[in-house]
């Protein structure tokens, strides 16, 4: 994948460049940066991609651990409410 695709605003480029921002200021510009992705660019490819030319030079950035963060799957809710659980099923 292209950088001009993974990271179309170079936000995550310059996030780097930051001296001493924080784990919060990461997360924000993540999020700008997912939502400035073009319709159709699959997001854990343009992790990788991101990942692979910022974060290998800088493994203990803060934007790296927002990056692998990211490509971690959540587990799906489980059910805890409902008819059952209140009659004891």
């Amino acid at each position: 994948m292209r950088m001009d695709e993974a990271d179309p605003k170079g936000l995550v480029r310059e996030s780097y460049r930051i001296d001493g921002i924080s784990g919060p200021e990461c997360r924000s510009i993540f999020i700008d940066w997912a939502l400035s992705l073009q319709p159709g660019v699959e997001v854990d490819e343009a992790l990788r991609a991101v990942l692979a030319e910022y974060a290998l030079a800088a493994p203990e950035h803060p934007m790296s651990r927002v990056l692998t963060e990211a490509l971690v799957r959540p587990e799906p809710p489980r059910r805890k409410g409902g008819r059952a659980a209140r009659m004891g099923v």
